[in-house]
This record gives C-alpha cells, structure tokens and sequence, in this order.
C-alpha cells in the first residue's frame, strides 16, 4: 500500500495510517467463503483484516484456500434454511465422506454437514468433539 513498507518500522507504519485516518481491526475468522457463479473460495482460519478509511471498509483475507466447484443445488443457502428437510439437502455422498473421515455415524455425519455447509469443516467439527 506505501510502496516498499515492509522495511518500516509498524510503529512509524501505524502513526501514518493514524495521521491519514485510517483504522485496521482484525477479525477473528474461523472460515471466510467466497462465491463466484461457478467456484467456491473457502478459506478455514484465515488472517482477516477490516480497514476503515474515509468512510470505506475493505478486507483483506489472508490464507490458502480450499477450492470447490458450485453445483447446481444452490450452494448459496448452505447455512441459510434450518427446516425440517436440512438431510435431504446435504448429499449422501458427502455424508459417506465425512463419516469415514471422522469416524462417526451417517447421521452425526449428516447433522455435523448440516449445520457447517461444508466438508472439511464438518470432519473438523466432529473431530474436535
């Protein structure tokens, strides 16, 4: 952003971004997901930062992503519906998946994708447990 700063000192680096009003918060992310019409960007313990500089918030998302291809199911609503039908939503294979990763059963498995909208992140979930 300042050209050749990463040989500043942060102190210095902050006292400017004070005088030119500029205010960078980080945010404590546990997954960041971005949607394009046909790739999902999924980024799992990303370095999140929101910058507030003359009334404008910009983040910068820092991490490795993980990238999935959109299918046709509308992956947008993946944690957005909590009705009645959520197992019928999540897809079998992805069930059989998760629950030979984490060693559970099929319907742990299921709840655990459910409620994560995600793989890698429902396996995490369970393992955790």
């Amino acid at each position: 952003m300042f050209g050749g700063g990463g040989g500043m000192n942060p102190r210095k680096m902050r006292q400017m971004m004070d005088q030119m009003g500029i205010d960078v918060t980080e945010i404590d992310a546990e997954e960041v997901i971005i949607r394009t019409d046909d790739t999902e960007y999924v980024f799992h313990d990303a370095d999140v930062q929101r910058m507030d500089a003359q009334g404008q918030q910009t983040y910068q998302v820092v991490g490795e992503p993980d990238e999935r291809p959109r299918d046709d199911e509308g992956d947008a609503d993946a944690g957005g519906d909590t009705g009645a039908d959520d197992g019928a939503a999540v897809a079998d294979q992805d069930v059989e998946i998760v629950a030979q990763r984490a060693d559970v059963p099929e319907s742990e498995a299921r709840e655990a994708l459910a409620e994560t909208g995600d793989l890698a992140a429902a396996v995490q979930h369970l393992q955790e447990e």
